[in-house]
């Protein structure tokens, strides 16, 4: 953690997601994990496309959930290392 001494400031959530250290990676993350399990959950629906809106709408959920997973970890990971690091200083 960041104490009242430390001279770097704590950058937000939003944008440490949106940088290239971590969107890039949250996206593959999402595209081939939430295709996994959109396949798993929706595939027959999918396949011979029988898809409703609420069906579409799962499964953009589907990708979402494994895209915050990634996004949520790396931010973690990250201010933790930054926090590590200038404690050690």
């Amino acid at each position: 953690m960041f104490h009242s001494n430390d001279t770097l400031p704590k950058q937000s959530f939003l944008t440490i997601a949106l940088s290239q250290r971590v969107l890039p990676r949250a996206i593959r993350v999402a595209l081939i994990v939430g295709t996994i399990l959109a396949l798993i959950n929706h595939g027959d629906k999918m396949l011979p496309v029988s898809m409703t809106s609420l069906d579409l709408a799962k499964v953009i959920l589907t990708y979402f959930v494994p895209y915050s997973v990634s996004t949520w970890s790396a931010v973690g990971a990250i201010r933790s290392n930054e926090s590590n690091s200038v404690s050690n200083n």
